[in-house]
């Protein structure tokens, strides 16, 4: 009997609303040269800006993971996707630093429910061997948005102003937030969902009493199991915004590329992230495992390997022409992303069903922090050393941490619910 595939506008609704809110953060990476001019900002000071949006978001995470367990996606979905809309319009607006920092931490709280939101809508919607790929269409999109985002906003920057850039994204996330009212229900709820395909979704659940168990948010941060995800993904989320914060300028400042061919140059690494993040991370793993691999070895490797890929970022810093940059930026953020869609997919099967929103609050928690550290530390590394090689380095240290909390903490991804603390 052919199932239908309804569960797979869920999965392009996640992924067009990661691509909305990816470009209103990448609209600032963009903008550096005009805040510059218009602002008088250091780059320690632009830094900081860049991380702003990362503060709010990361202290969101840990409550916000308990309001989705407790609330559902579709209502703080709605909520989330209309403050980001305002905090895109009040940054098009900012008369000065201040304000525009104000904007930024609203943006945060905003965007903050997004991918805890998404793997636990991937996880209600999709059975475990189509879970990374469901997930590699949002996590995907976030590296498409910089391949596309950065050159069309960089493009639109120079054509009419930063200001009009940023309120450009606010009308795009309005629009968003009618196609998300319109389409996302929970399973259960969806009036069109046929039977058939309701049982085909969870059909494989783990057999424990999932509805029936809820770890508090305390106990699911003295797990080995959370504490290894958080590192490895903190790890690959340093990276992923040292680049999509700095790339612009880097390609600029240190390569001396002028400021159009920056933008374009970008979207080269982020294209080809956006390749192995939807073919290795999503479809491979799904197959492996449908044709019987081992599902956690499965994901193991990929998370594994792809996060020592990301170890090129290194060679980087030693880069003299763009060709070798963009060769070694691409093998970096290449690898990464191909384990991002396992990463994302794990709280979804690690964790009881009253539970996912929790550990992905962590997870991306730690991810936050990574986000808020990595602009910051690279603006601190580059004004005092005119370079951006030992920035690079900083990164690579924090990549090799997070392979041995996969490694040693993670271990697997089979259900906590059964195990010993």
């Amino acid at each position: 009997m052919r199932i239908p595939r309804r569960r797979w506008r869920i999965a392009w609704l996640l992924g067009i609303g990661v691509l909305v809110n990816y470009f209103d953060r990448v609209n600032l990476s963009v903008s550096h040269q005009a805040l510059r001019h218009d602002f008088g900002i250091s780059d320690v000071t632009f830094g900081y800006l860049l991380g702003a949006y990362n503060w709010t978001y990361a202290l969101c995470q840990l409550p916000i993971g308990v309001l989705l367990d407790g609330l559902g996606v579709a209502l703080v979905g709605r909520i989330s996707i209309l403050i980001w809309s305002a905090a895109s319009f009040a940054g098009s607006l900012a008369p000065g630093i201040r304000s525009l920092f104000g904007a930024r931490f609203l943006l945060g709280v905003g965007e903050a429910p997004t991918f805890p939101a998404n793997a636990k809508a991937t996880g209600a919607w999709f059975p475990q061997h189509e879970r990374s790929f469901a997930t590699s269409f949002f996590d995907a999109a976030a590296k498409f948005a910089s391949a596309a985002g950065v050159p069309l906003l960089g493009a639109l920057l120079l054509q009419v102003g930063w200001r009009m850039s940023f309120a450009a994204t606010g009308v795009i996330s309005l629009l968003y937030f009618a196609l998300f009212f319109a389409i996302y229900r929970e399973p259960e709820e969806d009036t069109k969902l046929t039977p058939e395909e309701f049982a085909y979704i969870r059909a494989d659940e783990e057999q424990v009493p999932q509805t029936e168990i809820r770890f508090t948010l305390f106990s699911l941060l003295r797990r080995k199991k959370v504490i290894g995800l958080a590192l490895g993904f903190g790890s690959y989320n340093y990276v992923f915004y040292l680049l999509l914060s700095w790339l612009p300028s880097y390609l600029s400042l240190a390569l001396h590329i002028d400021l159009l061919h920056s933008f374009l140059y970008t979207g080269v690494p982020w294209l080809i992230a956006t390749v192995t993040d939807m073919l290795i991370g999503g479809l491979l793993v799904d197959a492996l495992v449908r044709r019987g691999w081992n599902a956690s070895r499965v994901r193991m490797t990929v998370l594994v390997l792809g996060t020592a890929f990301g170890l090129g970022i290194i060679g980087a810093g030693w880069s003299h022409t763009p060709a070798q940059a963009l060769t070694w930026i691409s093998i970096s953020i290449g690898g990464l992303s191909a384990a991002a869609p396992v990463g994302w997919s794990v709280p979804s099967l690690i964790a009881p069903k009253g539970s996912v929103g929790r550990v992905g609050g962590i997870l991306n928690f730690s991810n936050q922090l990574s986000g808020v550290a990595a602009p910051i530390i690279t603006g601190y590394v580059v004004q005092a050393r005119h370079s951006f090689a030992g920035a690079f380095i900083v990164a690579g240290a924090y990549l090799a941490i997070g392979i041995c909390g996969y490694i040693f903490l993670l271990r697997d991804t089979h259900n906590i619910a059964g195990e010993p603390a």
